[in-house]
């Protein structure tokens, strides 16, 4: 079972501080440093929008794709949306079990619901681009405030 992480003492909300972010587009990164290659997922803030997804379609493996690329797309009951690369590089795995279940992505954003995997052509350059570490607890406080206006009054 997944254990949120605190972002603020008046949000919880699991967003783990071992990834890398994009703020625009709330898909996470997770580098691998002994192999190079970058995981990639939904947030929890994002699957709070779009509710139960129903379908997923991604990239094949072999597609090339520079950061901000469509490497895919997500249905939900409430909308639709698109999922683009956060780094630059090769799309070297996909998640077909998460294709076959979409609600796996749901239960598990930043476990078995990962998307594809990419083999960055310049993970330090994209990474710069990102949300890491001590940026990603008020960028979640933000979000949440954006996106949750009910929550200002708590």
């Amino acid at each position: 079972m997944r254990r949120p992480q605190q972002a603020s003492m008046n949000h919880d909300v699991d967003v783990p501080p071992d990834r890398h972010y994009d703020e625009a587009r709330h898909l996470w990164a997770q580098h691998d440093a002994s192999t190079g290659n970058v995981r990639v997922g939904i947030d929890a803030i994002a699957l709070e929008s779009l509710g139960d997804l129903a379908y997923v379609a991604l990239h094949e493996v072999g597609t090339a794709v520079t950061r901000g690329d469509t490497v895919g797309s997500l249905e939900a009951a409430k909308m639709t949306t698109t999922v683009v690369a956060p780094v630059s590089g090769t799309v070297i795995a996909r998640n077909d079990a998460a294709m076959t279940d979409p609600s796996t992505i749901n239960q598990e954003p930043y476990g078995a619901g990962w998307l594809v995997e990419i083999a960055p052509s310049n993970w330090e350059q994209d990474a710069a681009d990102l949300i890491s570490g001590e940026a990603i607890a008020p960028w979640v406080v933000a979000e949440l405030e954006r996106l949750r206006p009910e929550d200002r009054a708590s």
